[in-house]
């Protein structure tokens, strides 16, 4: 099954592809970006062409990631990845944004988006996401998706990112969650 161009109500997700390339590069460029990514600091072309190219290899059973545009503008992008080799329909869920569209909606309208087609397109049993304790904006996201905190975990990890040592964290909904919460008034 190939990924799906996904329609929310601002934005367009179409499936990630080698022509999204520069807006990867520009959007990694950015330290604001990169502060809870990875080792803390923007990142040269070449080893953002390499994760671009892992991307696109990850792509299969209609998970991948996808590019988001508000019109022509690129926002940013968004994964609905295969969990290795999970055989128990899960996805790993997550978004990096341009910091031009922080705080207005984006993150969660697209992976809002994605839990849907997840859950109502591809049948997925549950989806996951991970972020940095002290990612607070993205934890937000993720609690107003719905997504239940699952566990902290690596507390004591030693990086060149301040407050590192608090660990990531692990958040979770289930397709019976989802189904829920889109049924509640």
């Amino acid at each position: 099954m190939m990924q799906s161009t996904i329609q929310a109500p601002r934005l367009t997700l179409v499936p990630m592809n080698d022509d999204h390339l520069e807006h990867e590069i520009a959007l990694d460029a950015r330290p604001e970006v990169m502060r809870f990514l990875g080792n803390g600091v923007a990142r040269e072309r070449a080893e953002v062409e390499k994760h671009h190219n892992g991307r696109l290899k990850s792509a299969r059973d209609g998970l991948g990631y996808w590019t988001g545009f508000v019109g022509t503008q690129f926002v940013g992008w968004w994964l609905l990845a295969p969990a290795g080799n999970d055989e128990r329909g899960q996805a790993e869920i997550g978004y990096r944004l341009s910091p031009d569209f922080w705080r207005q909606g984006f993150a969660s309208e697209g992976a809002k988006a994605l839990l849907a087609y997840g859950f109502d397109e591809l049948s997925l049993t549950q989806i996951f996401a991970e972020t940095m304790t002290i990612n607070e904006g993205s934890r937000a996201v993720l609690s107003r998706l719905g997504m239940s905190h699952l566990r902290t975990r690596d507390v004591g990890q030693i990086s060149s990112i301040p407050e590192s040592e608090q660990g990531n964290v692990d958040y979770v909904i289930t397709k019976k969650e989802w189904e829920k919460l889109r049924s509640a008034p």
